[in-house]
């Protein structure tokens, strides 16, 4: 049985918009603003935290915004991407190493570094956060 493999053109612009996918999150978190945090999703999009999970823009909207005004109360949230790769020409994974900042902080601690995965994928030409997971970074 012969397989075929086909190649998909991904252009240097939807490489850009992937990667601005986190760095949106990181915009709307330092700026404390649910609503924000929650329109980069999909609206059936899924984020999981350690002890969370919320589905659609509305419940992360809600789970962020209590969040805002509790434990990230004064936190902001910093992330580089480790890995960028595209499955389809309008889906793709990213990974990113980051974590939240303690009000003060400039350096992240051990104790509060991440890994993350997130999915992207287009739609109505613009890449939305299908899918978001992040645990302990653990040992670098």
């Amino acid at each position: 049985m012969a397989t075929t493999t086909s190649t998909i053109e991904i252009t240097e612009a939807d490489k850009a918009a992937v990667v601005s996918v986190p760095a949106r999150i990181i915009a709307a978190w330092a700026n404390h603003d649910a609503k924000a945090f929650a329109d980069v999703f999909t609206a059936d999009g899924t984020m999981i935290l350690p002890g969370f999970y919320r589905k659609g823009a509305d419940e992360i909207e809600a789970f962020m915004a209590g969040a805002f005004q509790g434990p990230y109360k004064g936190t902001q949230v910093t992330g580089t991407p480790l890995d960028l790769r595209f499955l389809t020409s309008d889906s793709a994974i990213v990974i990113t190493q980051g974590g939240v900042l303690a009000p003060g902080q400039s350096e992240l601690a051990d104790d509060r570094a991440i890994r993350a995965t997130w999915v992207v994928v287009k739609q109505a030409g613009e890449w939305k956060l299908a899918g978001y997971q992040n645990s302990p970074r653990g040992a670098a």
